[in-house]
């Protein structure tokens, strides 16, 4: 998820002024003059204001050669300036919640259901959510809601949040949801304006009642394996060495993969910086964006996909393992937590990417934001084949119509060969098939801002069958709603 927020270092404080450098101290300091003081005692304004500049100009000059050349006090420095950044972006940047990039302009005045073939789209229920309110939806492939979820990060947050004092609701949304056999909606909570964003991640039941919550910094990605447990993205401020990378500023935001077990208790934490620094790619950390130096968001983990098994065309991979996307430095990684080692990368054909997971039959597939070469938008959706790096299948859009979401987005191939592709930026879902036909289309239907002029982005969906994937006690319920 693209942050545009500086990482908050604490401003270094002002010195108190000393009571015994105001006039009456400094004229006691002085001979007493008979006549008492005269206008030629004082040096004209202009003096005063020359001598000031200089002061300011020789105090400029000395912080340049100080961070220019790394030496002390260049972390101070660095913090106050950081922080006092960081206060001004949040005053000034995030103060009006349709002007973040929570939200986008509109590309289109479509609303909800724009496109439907009965005969080619892979029929179910869709659920996703939306920027203008912490909520999920489920809709049915006419766009009408048949479910709904709704919980405010305001009513979860307790005293043992990681975040001691959240923004307000209305710059705090649920970046990722997903629903289980029997309703309940595992909801991950971010915010923008805030760093970390990372807010939590909490299991409600099918009446929107929490079950259980837990308050570190989740973020961006969660996966549920078939025992339940839910492995999560986390992340929290580091003031750590990193060897071989002391020009790396700190503070900076290190990324970890957190278990937690169905009740949703942390069992586990594996330290993601750390172990990729430590690695054979860690010298891919020297891509670190120019942004990534401003925030301290030197990876910026953005997804986790836990492996069902080896997978062909990469050595030592197993069940178990976890591929990560690193999109700070367009990586992608796997990392074995029990090893704590990056077992393979790949800095592929592609730059700043979300979404990356391994398809049954063992390629590569994820949301290539900005390394579209050929247009028409700068995203595409691609699938490699991961020994060779080559691309077997790819989906840029088309010219009236190009993908183009610089952030977010992901993408899920059904079990029909369709791709349901989400393209945050444009507030859309589309479900197109194997030869690039949009056969659905889904344009959230809110809008906001001057003018009605912005969209809520959406990130992440997940289609469903009702028969399939849920129990009759859910069914029932989504029935009576109906009546």
């Amino acid at each position: 998820m693209k942050q545009s927020h500086v990482l908050p270092r604490e401003p270094q404080p002002s010195p108190r002024p000393n009571p015994d450098s105001r006039e009456h101290g400094r004229a006691a300091g002085r001979p007493a003059s008979a006549g008492g003081a005269h206008a030629t005692d004082r040096a004209p304004l202009w003096a005063n204001l020359a001598a000031i500049a200089g002061l300011l100009f020789l105090a400029f000059i000395g912080g340049a050669a100080v961070m220019h050349f790394g030496v002390f006090p260049q972390d101070p420095l660095r913090r106050a300036f950081a922080g006092g950044a960081a206060l001004y972006e949040a005053a000034v940047g995030y103060d009006d919640p349709y002007m973040t990039d929570f939200w986008a302009d509109a590309r289109t005045d479509g609303k909800g259901v724009t496109v439907h073939d009965p005969a080619r789209a892979q029929n179910g229920l869709t659920l996703y959510s939306s920027t203008h309110e912490q909520a999920a939806y489920l809709i049915d492939m006419e766009g009408h809601v048949v479910h709904r979820w709704q919980m405010n990060f305001s009513r979860l947050w307790d005293e043992s949040a990681a975040v001691k004092h959240p923004r307000p609701d209305q710059f705090i949304y649920i970046e990722k949801a997903q629903v289980l056999p029997n309703g309940d909606l595992i909801a991950l909570y971010t915010a923008i304006g805030d760093t970390p964003w990372g807010y939590g991640i909490a299991r409600l039941n099918a009446r929107s009642e929490v079950i259980w919550k837990y308050l570190g910094h989740a973020h961006h990605d969660f996966e549920v394996d078939s025992a339940g447990n839910i492995h999560v993205l986390t992340q929290e401020v580091s003031e750590t060495e990193l060897e071989g990378f002391a020009h790396l500023p700190k503070p900076r935001i290190d990324d970890y993969l957190v278990t937690l077990s169905p009740d949703g208790k942390e069992i586990a934490s594996t330290p993601l910086m750390e172990i990729f620094a430590a690695s054979p790619y860690g010298r891919r950390l020297y891509f670190a964006s120019r942004e990534s130096f401003n925030n301290g968001d030197y990876l910026h983990a953005n997804s986790v996909d836990m492996l069902k098994g080896p997978v062909p065309g990469i050595p030592g991979s197993r069940a178990g393992q976890a591929l990560i996307s690193f999109r700070e430095v367009s990586t992608i990684a796997l990392i074995d937590e029990q090893s704590r080692k990056v077992v393979w990368a790949q800095s592929g054909p592609f730059v700043r990417q979300h979404d990356a997971q391994i398809l049954p039959g063992g390629n590569l597939l994820l949301f290539d934001n900005e390394g579209n070469p050929s247009g028409p938008g700068i995203s595409r959706v691609i699938e490699i084949e991961p020994s060779s790096s080559a691309i077997v299948w790819s989906y840029g859009g088309s010219a009236d119509q190009p993908l183009d979401s610089k952030a977010r987005s992901s993408q899920t191939r059904l079990s029909n060969g369709n791709m349901l592709i989400v393209e945050s930026m444009a507030g859309r879902v589309i479900e197109v098939a194997p030869n690039g036909d949009i056969v659905w289309e889904f344009i959230n239907p809110v809008r906001g801002g001057e003018g009605d002029r912005r969209i809520p982005i959406i990130f992440w969906v997940q289609r469903l069958d009702p028969e399939r994937d849920f129990d009759e006690g859910f069914k029932a319920q989504m029935a009576a709603r109906e009546k």
